[in-house]
């Protein structure tokens, strides 16, 4: 469990990692290792030769400017062996709950009744490459990209296995929680409800009676129905070279025949897009499903929910492949790979936190100054 102490910088929470070293032969710090293999991400690094040879030639600054004896650095076969070693599971809970601690109050419920939160998961490409497997699962707010929880996915199962634990425990009382088609399950469904919250899944042929009965309904429209059990909404943007237009329908009409876990609305999501170079155009229709009732969620609630699923995508999953290097990563062995990454989340949850839009802009401002990136992951000067 997830003890209750309170992080006001990230090198609270990471200094707090129980050190798994045995006590023969230590040379260095284990709240050192972690404050040298952070800031070194924080400066753009990208492995662990990367954060080796910065740490190299930040040598006389870093001694400096850091509260250790004098002596040689850690080098970088010490740094890997630490992020190899290192107890990823408390290093995940900590990190979660400096997020918390990071994470602004919700706005009020009448201007905004629903915060989102999207679950998807990622593949560690970097690792993966050679044989590591490992596939994690996060959980991200929609407006703020900050980075909620993370877990690893188990060897031999898959991300519907994984989520209930990313969910245990967790008061979902006025969120809405997203996900794609994979996740789009009953037991998920169950437990999102159980714990106070409200879901809103992407409704594929993976779960084909449901599929086929949202198809029908939108196909074939049923007995008349009171207007308040329907409703639709259509949005425009345009952006990236394309002009978007998204239809969002939702009815009622399958309330108490579906048999599916607290079913409020049934929807149907058309999105055309036109390539304004070409005249290009293509159409795609897609359904889900929701917990909210019409009385709870209107029309433009559900499509700007729909929407802010993806921005787990573009604010945490691409930001860590392209800014941060993971996919292009080699970084395999042991607890190392799932250590970077939730390393990385937790420094794209304080950069996020602290105003910043533009990640790769601020690694280049950080890997300018050892001071900064120091003052700004927490290390008293």
């Amino acid at each position: 469990m997830m003890d209750a102490r309170n992080y006001s910088t990230l090198m609270d929470a990471v200094v707090d990692i129980p050190d798994p070293r045995k006590a023969r032969g230590k040379r260095h710090a284990w709240a050192l290792l972690l404050t040298l293999i952070s800031a070194a991400l924080l400066s753009g690094q990208r492995s662990g030769r990367a954060i080796g040879q910065w740490v190299d030639e930040h040598t006389v600054e870093l001694m400096t400017r850091l509260p250790i004896p004098h002596r040689p650095l850690p080098s970088t076969s010490t740094l890997r062996r630490a992020l190899r070693a290192i107890d990823v599971g408390a290093l995940e809970a900590r990190l979660a709950q400096f997020a918390q601690e990071l994470d602004p109050p919700p706005p009020p419920a009448e201007t905004a009744p629903w915060r989102g939160q999207a679950v998807d998961g990622k593949a560690v490409r970097g690792a993966n490459r050679h044989g590591a497997q490992v596939h994690l699962v996060s959980l991200v707010l929609h407006n703020t990209g900050l980075v909620r929880q993370q877990v690893r996915v188990r060897d031999k199962s898959n991300e519907i296995t994984a989520v209930p634990q990313l969910l245990q425990g967790r008061d979902l009382r006025g969120t809405v929680t997203t996900m794609d088609a994979l996740l789009t399950q009953q037991a998920i469904a169950q437990q999102i409800l159980d714990q106070g919250g409200h879901y809103l899944m992407v409704v594929k042929e993976n779960q084909p009676k449901l599929y086929a009965a949202i198809d029908l309904v939108f196909t074939v429209p049923p007995p008349p129905l009171p207007s308040h059990h329907l409703a639709s909404v259509t949005t425009v943007s345009k952006g990236h070279g394309r002009l978007e237009t998204r239809t969002l329908e939702r009815t009622c009409a399958l309330n108490g025949y579906v048999d599916w876990p607290g079913v409020g609305q049934v929807l149907k999501r058309t999105c055309q897009r036109i390539m304004l170079k070409t005249g290009e155009v293509s159409t795609e229709v897609r359904y889900g499903i929701a917990s909210l009732s019409w009385q709870e969620a209107s029309a433009g609630q559900i499509e700007a929910l729909w929407r802010g699923h993806w921005g787990i995508e573009n604010k945490v999953h691409y930001v860590r492949d392209v800014s941060l290097g993971e996919d292009a990563g080699q970084v395999r062995m042991g607890q190392a790979p799932q250590a970077l990454a939730a390393l990385r989340n937790g420094l794209l949850t304080l950069l996020r936190a602290s105003g910043v839009t533009n990640i790769a802009d601020a690694l280049r401002h950080y890997a300018a100054s050892v001071q900064e990136t120091l003052a700004f992951i927490g290390v008293p000067l």
